[in-house]
This record gives structure tokens, C-alpha cells and sequence, in this order.
């Protein structure tokens, strides 16, 4: 074949090959600068990924401790909290006919689990800007989920292995006060007035709403088994809260402490975490074994859409600019992305041993 010159490339041509190569990796999603990062607790590896919002890339990992699970960002960003727990990972117990979790007594009659490292519990502290553990605050037993009060200065937490609710002055290092709750209390979220936070307890479906400066508990009321987490709109009227045991969702009124409307969410679900986006219009529900997030309107509170994710989904948290979502999938020791413009999935992010909670924090 007689050798032929090439033929010279346009600056059209040129230009067009560089955004078609400069998209490609991310199927011709657009990614501005990093403006922010997505914190993810790993339970079994003992350390919490950081990955980039620019290109999903892993920025850094973390060593905190034994069992992180809950995760939230100070309010001036600077800050990341992160529960740690030395009590073993145990199965999930059993659930009865009606959907409540079973508890079975241990042989020595103590609800301490003798093979528990108490000198493990606490809130570890990790610096933003040098991503390093720089501190452990006492928690009380068994920490597995906090909130920080809106000035920042208090967390309060759910002491899962002995039914109370701790309140930590953050800046005394002190833990300030404990509040008898329900059994194994999990969620713990703070009303947008921060006058009030919310716990629930998995064993009994229990929902304490406790007042921030007497700490005492106002209200008290029910939902159905393993309520897992709290999301209140800012207006500090309706919140939600999850099921998992009987695949429901549950609409609250937060000013009378009652139950509104409960839907019963696709079959197999198994609903962990809920999350607002920014301009509160959609509710994001993590469905746990059933590998998906469901979609509500806010307001309507209609189902929207389905998106499948990874395996066994439980934290969740959406970008501060409402375009992705972030799941931890915990068997599968991976986060997904979702590309909430089309509600589908659109990366995977290799994580730690045990992905549990998601963090999302401003880069400074």
C-alpha cells in the first residue's frame, strides 16, 4: 500500500478529541474543582475512607479505631467526629412473627458483653485539614450514633449496650450528662431549632425526644421494629423515620411527637438511613438488603423512583450542590455514586472492610 501523508486535525477537530478524552473516564459526567469530600467509616477495618467529589478518586485513609460507625461534620467544617465502639460485632438478632427483634439474655445475666474493649469506646476526633485522629472523647458504653448540637459545642449520642443517651461538652472533654432511653437506642438526630434531639431505640420501636437543656425527655412515642435513623425538615414540623423490621417509612409530626402516615416501601426493603437533599425537595431512603434507594417527594411523599446501588446499602449522604448521592455498601466493601440528574448509579468506590456511614465535609 503506497505511503500516504496524514491528514492535519482541524482546531475543531482537536478541540472536540480533548472533551470527548477529558469526559470519558466519567461517561460524560462534567466534575468542577473539588469542593468538597465524602468521609466513610469502614467497622471492620477499623478507618474512614476520604474520597474526592471531584473524580471519586481515594484521597486519603484514616485510621481511628476499633468499630467506627456514626460519622458527622462539625458545623464550621473543620472537624470530623466519628463513634467508635469496642464491643464485638454481633449477628442481628432474630425477629418474632409481628417484625420485632428478638434479645436474647447472655448467660451471665449482664448486658456487658465480657469480651468487650471498653478502653476502646469513644468519639474519636479527626482534623479536616491534616486528616489525622487527633483526639478520643469519652462517649459512655458502646457509641454507635451522635449528633452535634447546632452550636457545635455538645454531641449528644446513643449508648447502644446500656439503653441511655450521653451529652459530651466538647470543648471540657466531659461527658456532661446521661438520659435513661429505650433498648439498643441507635439514631440520634438534632431539631433544626436545636431545642430538642431525637433517639431511637431498636428493640421496641421507642422514639425519645429529649429537651437540650434540661435533658429531660418531653415526648415519648412509637414507631414499628428497628427505627434506625431521623430526618427533620428545617422547618422543624415533619421528620421521618425508618423501620427496617417491617419495610416501612414513617411520617412524623415533630411538634406533637406523633406517627402521620406510615408507607410500607417496595417488597424486600429493609430501610436503614434517611437523608433531605439541600433543597429538601426529595427524601433518600437506604433499603439495606434490598441493594436500592427510594426516592419520595418531601411534601407529597410519593414514591419517585427505585435506584439500585451496591450490596446492603446503610449510610447515606447527598453532595452539598444536591447532584450525587453516596452510599456505603457494607458487604461489598465499596460506595456508590449516584447521579441524581437520572436517578442511577454511576461509580464505585473501593472503601475499607465494612463501609457504614457517609460524612460530607467542605475542603478547606
Amino acid at each position: 500500500m503506497p505511503y500516504r501523508e496524514p491528514e492535519q486535525l482541524t482546531c475543531a477537530q482537536i478541540l472536540l478529541a480533548a472533551v470527548l478524552i477529558g469526559a470519558a473516564p466519567f461517561s460524560g459526567i462534567a466534575h468542577a474543582a473539588p469542593t468538597y469530600q465524602v468521609y466513610v467509616t469502614n467497622e471492620k477495618s477499623g478507618d474512614v475512607t476520604v474520597i474526592n467529589g471531584s473524580d471519586f478518586s481515594v484521597a486519603a485513609t484514616i485510621p481511628v479505631g476499633k468499630r467506627p460507625r456514626g460519622i458527622h461534620v462539625s458545623p464550621d467544617g473543620k472537624t470530623v467526629y466519628v463513634a467508635l465502639s469496642g464491643t464485638p460485632i454481633e449477628a442481628p438478632p432474630r425477629i418474632d412473627a409481628q417484625g420485632n427483634p428478638v434479645f436474647e439474655r447472655k448467660k451471665g445475666g449482664d448486658d456487658d458483653d465480657d469480651a468487650a474493649d471498653k478502653a476502646a469506646d469513644g468519639i474519636g476526633v479527626v482534623n479536616v485539614a491534616t486528616q489525622k485522629l487527633t483526639a478520643k472523647l469519652n462517649a459512655g458504653s458502646d457509641p454507635e450514633e451522635f449528633a452535634l448540637s447546632k452550636d457545635g459545642r455538645r454531641i449528644y449520642i446513643s449508648n447502644e449496650d446500656t439503653k441511655t443517651a450521653s451529652v459530651i461538652n466538647i470543648a471540657a472533654g466531659k461527658l456532661e450528662h446521661i438520659v435513661p432511653v429505650g433498648q439498643e437506642p441507635e439514631g440520634v438526630t438534632t431539631s433544626p431549632d436545636g431545642k430538642r434531639f431525637y433517639v431511637t431505640c431498636e428493640a421496641g420501636g421507642d422514639i425519645y425526644v429529649i429537651d437540650t437543656v434540661s435533658y429531660a425527655a418531653t415526648a415519648h412515642f412509637k414507631v414499628n421494629g428497628r427505627p434506625r435513623s431521623v430526618a427533620l425538615l428545617a422547618s422543624g414540623s415533619i421528620g421521618f423515620i425508618p423501620s427496617e423490621s417491617a419495610g416501612e417509612l414513617n411520617v412524623i409530626d415533630a411538634v406533637n411527637a406523633k406517627v402521620l402516615k406510615t408507607i410500607t416501601l417496595p417488597a424486600g426493603s429493609r430501610p436503614m438511613r434517611v437523608r433531605l437533599s439541600p433543597d429538601e425537595k426529595r427524601l433518600y431512603v437506604s433499603n439495606g438488603r434490598a441493594g436500592t434507594i427510594s426516592v419520595f417527594d418531601a411534601h407529597s411523599y410519593d414514591l419517585l423512583d427505585t435506584i439500585k446501588v451496591g450490596t446492603r446499602p446503610w449510610g447515606i449522604g447527598v453532595s452539598p450542590d444536591g447532584r450525587f448521592l453516596f452510599s456505603a455498601n457494607g458487604p461489598s466493601n465499596d460506595v456508590s455514586v449516584v447521579d441524581l440528574k437520572t436517578n442511577r448509579e454511576v461509580s464505585r468506590v473501593k472503601a475499607g472492610a465494612g463501609p457504614w456511614g457517609i460524612a460530607i465535609t467542605s475542603r478547606r
